[in-house]
């Protein structure tokens, strides 16, 4: 990809003096908000503000600072490709370059309040651009990841009914593909050097924007983002947020989970159209005042990335359990991490067996966290706290996380049950709205007094919180209950195995049993199944309660995944029962 070839051509433009920021007016005052008013809101000490706005009320006060000298000149956004390639950002580039893009959106491209706008770009500058410009116009962004299909994108403009669509080199063709059968879309932005007929140019145009823009006043439960959830099951949700929910609900994770402070610079690894992307690389280190790092990579690479992970001065790397399980495969004593001191994972469930390898290696701790694209981080292992290998963490403050029963009773430790939030007596502001144009399944998420996350755990007498699997993924056998992740976990230490999913299979004496499918490892693949197959159930009844056992056991190439990586559990189980 050349798309990177412009940036020196524009980094005149990009690094223009900022214009003066204007505060917004909450509850009649003019102070503006500050840092300890979030951690306030967030803990319910203090009411939600009635007008809120991510880029008003945080950034451009970030800027101010700079421009005070109450902050250091420390970047807000650094990035990288690997290619050469670097872009740092102060706050106040950030906010004259937004406002800029503020203007491209709304004037070139004509865009009101309220419309939404489709951002589908890998980890480019751009993609912050376009975000914070979208707050500023109020603007409802909707992120995507470049590796959506175009009936991927066909989905998701038609249902959003998105006016605009701001579009990468690599995502343009599917998106001409399909554009004819979207009415809804107006506009066509892209993100390249060259030039295509019927698609506005956003670097040509940034060239010409005014930075002059008042930033509007948005309300606090106002739209923000609308993010498709991933489910393993039906179509695509659109999971509405609002402005207060994402630029102020994240204030607690940033504290407790990614123990942030505006000298730290943080690497997360998430793809740009993931809500975890929204907490760890743009809402919660910037309502630190931390440095989000960025290095552009088109496809993952261990060696690549422990060497940035060893040149720049990173302090805080988030990534999925995954790119720890890659990473712990190398020898990692040979890197030298500058200023790493904390690390954490999320996104799914860590093995035990990688965070100890990972701390055998490097001498850091791994803190995994739960969460979900409807409610954020909700359960986290804290800096500071003791780690139990296997949980997730307590519950974060303020959220009040309770293990329930089918008739939405709370349940006592040890027993496992639905993982729920209570919703009594004010529902939390930081969970998502809605389901856009979908009451039935946004009802379906509430019994009684709790949201319920659709997950089954188990919470131990210390606090605790167990992961067990999807509520729908649950094998039930001889009268067992069997949670998948519990056999997966098992089955990962055995050095045959790569990966793994865990699913029903039909049997005519239980009903169901567990079956495994297994990913081998290159130094077991002609290894006799008659032999192995054995030995990896023995290995499961030795490592947890032997009724767990997968009875069958079939090896694969490779597993069904949907576009963010997570194991399409339901297609293989669907497969085992014939319905497919």
């Amino acid at each position: 990809m050349k798309i990177f070839s412009c940036y020196q051509v524009f980094r005149s433009i990009w690094l223009t003096r900022p214009p003066g920021r204007f505060f917004h007016k909450v509850h009649g005052l003019c102070a503006p908000l500050t840092l300890a008013d979030f951690e306030a809101i967030t803990l319910c000490e203090k009411p939600v503000p009635k007008k809120f706005n991510f880029a008003g009320d945080v950034l451009d006060q970030w800027s101010q600072k700079e421009k005070t000298g109450e902050r250091p000149a420390n970047p807000a956004l650094w990035w990288v490709n690997g290619k050469g390639d670097e872009v740092k950002w102060s706050f106040g580039e950030l906010g004259s370059l937004s406002r800029k893009a503020a203007n491209v959106l709304t004037k070139s491209c004509g865009l009101e309040r309220g419309d939404r706008v489709a951002v589908i770009l890998p980890r480019v500058p751009e993609w912050w651009l376009v975000n914070v410009a979208c707050m500023r116009t109020g603007l409802v962004f909707i992120p995507g990841t470049t590796l959506l299909t175009a009936k991927d994108i066909l989905y998701r403009l038609q249902a959003s009914k998105a006016k605009c669509v701001v579009a990468s080199e690599e995502v343009i063709p599917a998106v001409e593909s399909i554009v004819s059968e979207c009415p809804h879309l107006k506009t066509k932005l892209q993100v390249s050097p060259r030039s295509r007929q019927g698609w506005l140019s956003l670097q040509e145009l940034l060239q010409a924007a005014s930075e002059e823009h008042s930033c509007v006043e948005t309300a606090s439960q106002e739209p923000m983002a609308i993010y498709f959830t991933s489910g393993t099951t039906g179509s695509p949700k659109m999971a509405l947020h609002s402005q207060s929910s994402l630029g102020i609900g994240y204030t607690i994770s940033g504290r407790y989970w990614l123990d942030l402070k505006s000298s730290d610079i943080i690497w997360n690894m998430s793809d740009t159209g993931w809500l975890k992307a929204a907490i760890g690389s743009l809402f919660a280190p910037w309502l630190y005042g931390a440095c989000i790092f960025a290095h552009h990579m088109i496809q993952f690479d261990a060696d690549a990335f422990l060497d940035t992970l060893s040149t720049y001065p990173i302090t805080t790397l988030c990534c999925a359990p995954t790119v720890y399980r890659m990473l712990v495969q190398k020898d990692l004593k040979r890197y030298k991490f500058k200023k790493l001191h904390h690390c954490m994972a999320g996104g799914e469930p860590l093995n035990p067996e990688v965070g100890e390898q990972w701390k055998t290696q490097t001498g850091l701790e791994l803190y995994e966290s739960y969460g979900q694209t409807e409610s954020g981080v909700i359960c986290a292992n804290r800096r500071g706290q003791k780690i139990k290998p296997g949980s997730m963490g307590k519950g974060l403050p303020p959220h009040d996380v309770q293990i329930i029963d089918e008739n939405g009773d709370t349940l006592p430790p040890g027993k496992e049950g639905e993982i729920a939030i209570r919703l009594t007596p004010t529902r939390p502001f930081y969970l998502f709205s809605k389901y856009e144009d979908n009451p039935e399944k946004t009802a379906a998420t509430m019994r009684g007094n709790f949201y319920l996350t659709g997950d089954r755990g188990r919470m131990d007498s210390d606090g605790y919180f167990w992961f067990v699997g999807r509520a729908d993924d649950v094998i039930i056998t001889s009268g067992y209950r069997i949670g998948p992740f519990e056999v997966e976990n098992a089955l990962m230490e055995h050095p045959a195995v790569v990966e793994t999913a865990v699913v029903s299979s039909p049997d005519p004496v239980r009903g169901e049993v567990v079956k495994a499918f297994v990913v081998l490892s290159a130094s077991f693949k002609s290894s006799n199944p008659e032999k192995l197959i054995p030995e990896l159930q023995a290995h499961v009844k030795e490592s947890t309660a032997p009724y767990k056992y997968p009875r069958k056991v079939e090896f694969v190439e490779q597993l069904p995944k949907t576009v963010t990586g997570k194991i399409k559990r339901n297609v293989l189980r669907d497969r085992e029962w014939g319905r497919i």
